[in-house]
């Protein structure tokens, strides 16, 4: 249970974002407890550095200043929220601007989301409606990949270890390309082309331009320089191939393409969605996967749930939508309820979190209809934080099937 406290609040602080809302650098504190900038450039991003992460940074920042902090990340002003009774008061206050998306735009050296206000409220809905109707086009696509995971497990020996996060990452790939770019991903040496360039990107957002580490190596800054710029070659030629043409599948940049953005606004925002989706959809997977092994009881419910649901029919948005799954019903303690209120459904969320929702709802359903999830005797998961919660090392699990 320890365990499962200490992800929820990660979850909460470091995850997505959901409690980082990032206001105009103009605006001042207004009576919010927290620090001043330890360098005029940089804001508090040294003492990030020297608390070891994110996560242990804004741990230390509320417990010295209370449920809502300020600081100052770059010359960007920040302000935290620690408890999910703060958090459920405050849900995104600045309407226009996603803190996710912003941190890493940040990161990323982008400037096209600096507009108006107004400007900025129509790319976020833009934004937004893209991954509603590309996640409508391609649910199909989201269940055949899950079937597929399926089936690769189901032809394992019950005694075999399975490599969690490995699969979890390699299928948060292949449904975020695809859903993403379109059936060029179908293709999976594209894929395994992709996440090696988005490994690279990632780790250097992730740790390098954080701890400074990265301007002071020649070789990682170019390495990263050169797997971005593949990067958004790829995505280049998709958006020109996407231009004024209909397809039978819609996907993410369809919608953006479609909307009164230029190329660098597209090429962004996709960017964006990739870099992020890939790894929010893999590291949810992952814990949810992680922490059902740990409860037989709460993955018996989820089970009766599910077949309470769909029973012998098939697997569709609008049941999906029925699951309320809720690990409160089943366990009182508190760290339960934090967990409960992320919840599977909603609009509250960050688009990234709520496309991983969808995915984690869409594999949970497959797996655990034919599965028991079952973890290893003896292994201990340590979790490493960066700007999304990990786990140090490979998390194992085994699984048998439900007769």
């Amino acid at each position: 249970m320890l365990d499962f406290a200490i992800f929820a609040v990660t979850f909460l602080l470091a995850l997505v974002g959901a409690v980082l809302y990032l206001y105009p650098a103009s605006r001042q504190a207004a009576g919010i407890p927290g620090i001043t900038p330890t360098e005029e450039k940089d804001g508090n991003l040294p003492d990030i550095v020297n608390s070891g992460s994110l996560h242990e940074f804004l741990v230390n920042l509320h417990e010295r200043y209370g449920p809502v902090v300020s600081f100052w990340f770059g010359r960007r002003l920040v302000v935290s929220l620690g408890t999910v009774d703060v958090l459920k008061q405050h849900i995104n206050p600045n309407k226009t601007l996603d803190p996710f998306e912003t941190m890493l735009k940040s990161l990323l050296r982008y400037q096209s989301g600096d507009g108006s206000v107004s400007e900025n409220h129509m790319r976020k809905k833009l934004y937004e409606n893209g991954v509603t109707n590309s996640l409508q086009s391609n649910f199909a696509l989201l269940l055949k990949l899950s079937e597929e995971l399926l089936d690769k497990w189901l032809s394992y020996p019950e005694t075999q270890h399975v490599p969690l996060s490995q699969h979890m990452l390699g299928f948060a790939m292949k449904s975020v390309t695809q859903v993403v770019m379109g059936s060029t991903f179908e293709d999976d040496q594209e894929v395994i082309h992709f996440q090696k360039n988005h490994g690279t990107v990632w780790s250097e957002i992730g740790k390098g331009f954080l701890d400074g580490s990265l301007d002071k190596s020649t070789t990682r800054k170019k390495q990263y320089e050169d797997a971005l710029i593949q990067l958004e070659s790829i995505l280049k030629k998709i958006i020109k191939e996407r231009k004024g043409r209909n397809f039978s599948q819609h996907i993410f940049i369809d919608s953006l393409v479609q909307g009164n953005l230029n190329d660098q606004q597209v090429l962004e925002d996709s960017m964006i969605f990739s870099l992020a989706g890939c790894i929010i959809s893999a590291k949810l997977c992952t814990w949810a996967i992680c922490f059902l092994t740990t409860s037989e009881e709460v993955q018996k419910k989820l089970y009766e749930e599910i077949d309470q649901v769909f029973g012998k029919g098939p697997i569709t948005p609008e049941k999906i939508e029925q699951l309320r799954f809720d690990p409160d019903r089943f366990d009182d303690e508190s760290v339960m309820k934090t967990f409960s209120s992320l919840g599977f459904s909603g609009t509250q969320e960050c688009p990234e979190l709520r496309f991983a929702y969808m995915v984690t709802t869409v594999l949970l359903t497959i797996l655990v209809k034919r599965l028991h999830l079952l973890p290893v005797e003896g292994q201990v998961i340590e979790t490493k934080y960066e700007l999304v919660t990990s786990s140090r090392e490979e998390a194992w699990i085994t699984i048998s099937k439900r007769y």
